[in-house]
């Protein structure tokens, strides 16, 4: 299934999803899409006007593969300007995936304050891409365009903090960019804390903020986004790990923040 088919999926059929093989992670779902896919449920519960904001992302246990998921949404609080919402994902009665979401209005405001300029990469063309290895990486990998431009690959024994480079989605008709898909294409990325190990071993998102700049600029999904994630701190198996996600031209689009476990 496409990723515009599953996100149809959520809409048609919200109380039975199923996510086949092909977009697994190790033996569970793609954790971006299951992010987007929950956030796809809340969205259609918020009144027009009202962006999302900010997501707060716990990933409670691994959705197993072709077994139907239900998305359940619970709005919280509907304000003057915010609607604060709740989304699970829930297989089998228990809850695995959480987001708490924040979903506001533009407000007038005095303060205007410009983002910090996207790093400065060789172009994507020139940038060396990531080729689909069957057997070798997550399934989910086929759908995804990568070019690798700083820091080193997983399990390459490259002890800088920073990895980064440019992303899109693989064979999709051209379409608006939405928060769903940029949910995919920011987790797409492996934790930089990976590319310290010289031998492959397992690791994952345990939970994830990630705030988007509003309104979104325009893009399709033909276009790259550029991605940059650094290391704050790593220790005992888990890592604290900062990103951002910029437009061709340089506009920030996301922020993201996420916590990861890593076993080796």
């Amino acid at each position: 299934m496409k990723f515009s088919e599953l996100l149809d999926a959520v809409h048609d059929h919200p109380q039975s999803v199923s996510v086949p093989s092909s977009w697994s992670q190790g033996r569970s779902c793609f954790g971006g899409l299951m992010a987007a896919l929950v956030y796809e449920a809340m969205q259609a519960r918020v009144a027009p006007g009202r962006p999302v904001r900010s997501l707060a992302i716990s990933f409670i246990g691994p959705p197993a593969i072709d077994v139907p998921i239900a998305f359940e949404v619970e709005i919280l609080r509907e304000g003057k300007a915010v609607s604060q919402v709740l989304g699970r994902a829930i297989q089998n009665g228990e809850v695995m995936t959480l987001i708490q979401g924040s979903f506001g209005a533009a407000r007038e405001s005095s303060v205007s304050v410009n983002a910090e300029p996207a790093p400065a990469f060789k172009p994507v063309l020139e940038s060396p891409a990531l080729p689909f290895i069957a057997g070798a990486m997550p399934e989910y990998l086929r759908f995804m365009d990568m070019r690798w431009a700083l820091g080193g690959m997983p399990f390459s024994n490259t002890k800088s903090r920073a990895i980064g480079g440019y992303a899109r989605l693989r064979d999709v008709e051209e379409e608006a960019l939405t928060e769903a898909h940029l949910l995919a294409l920011v987790d797409t990325w492996p934790p930089a804390v990976l590319a310290h190990l010289a031998r492959p071993a397992p690791g994952s998102s345990l939970t994830w903020t990630i705030e988007f700049v509003q309104p979104l600029p325009a893009m399709t999904t033909r276009d790259w986004t550029q991605y940059k994630a650094v290391i704050e701190h790593a220790r005992d198996g888990y890592g604290h790990v900062a990103a951002g996600l910029w437009t061709p031209k340089g506009e920030l689009v996301a922020i993201s923040r996420q916590t990861v476990t890593v076993f080796g």
